[in-house]
């Protein structure tokens, strides 16, 4: 079983997007882990429980193959049967503590904070390996009803001893501000999997900025 702790957390952090074809999704993330992507989170809100099923297992061959850690968005059961490296969950699933007491203490356990300091100290408080922050920008994916405000990178930086994630329209050139201010991990979706260019040397442009 995979310790969370012995994960480097930093870089790249690519996000599925909705797509219902397996192999175009395997062969861009494959890609995208060949461009220097650490770190890969399963999310499709619209799959059924078999297409997930099949979607996150061919993933997770992939990120063996690489040795990149693999995370699934919200679904706990899922992650427990393909004992994958760890779970992601939002502000309206499941609490940090509850999924922790279920993973058990090696997993990864991401948390999205969106735009509150407060849900950052109280995810550390539970257990969390890292905190997302976010939305910064308008998403092509993700539908956003605020703005974080920057400054909050720095600020949970100073004050919680946790990797940092930032989310949200993320590009290669509007995530620098973000990274200066002590960003552990970008974290993108279209940008990689719909860019003009490859999968590959999309994520090659994300992973040099670090």
């Amino acid at each position: 079983m995979s310790e969370a702790k012995q994960w480097s957390l930093r870089g790249l952090y690519i996000v599925t997007p909705d797509w219902d074809d397996t192999n175009k999704l395997v062969n861009a993330t494959e890609q995208a882990i060949k461009g220097g992507a650490t770190l890969v989170q399963y999310r499709h809100k619209t799959a059924d429980a078999v297409l997930r099923k099949e979607q996150a297992s061919a993933l997770l061959q992939v990120c063996r193959r690489y040795n990149t850690p693999f995370v699934i968005n919200d679904y706990v059961d899922l992650c427990i049967e393909l004992d994958a490296e760890g779970i992601h969950v939002g502000g309206t699933d499941a609490s940090v503590a509850e999924v922790r007491a279920q993973v058990g203490k090696d997993k990864i356990v991401g948390a999205s904070c969106y735009g509150t300091l407060q849900l950052a100290r109280d995810a550390h408080a539970a257990g969390a390996t890292y905190v997302a922050f976010g939305g910064f920008y308008p998403s092509r994916v993700k539908k956003y009803e605020f703005k974080t405000a920057p400054e909050i990178v720095a600020e949970s930086k100073k004050e919680i001893p946790l990797p940092v994630v930032v989310i949200g329209g993320m590009t290669q050139e509007n995530c620098l501000p973000l990274i200066a201010q002590g960003t552990d991990m970008v974290a993108a979706i279209s940008s990689v999997y719909m860019a003009e260019q490859d999968a590959q040397s999309a994520a090659r442009r994300f992973s040099d900025l670090f």
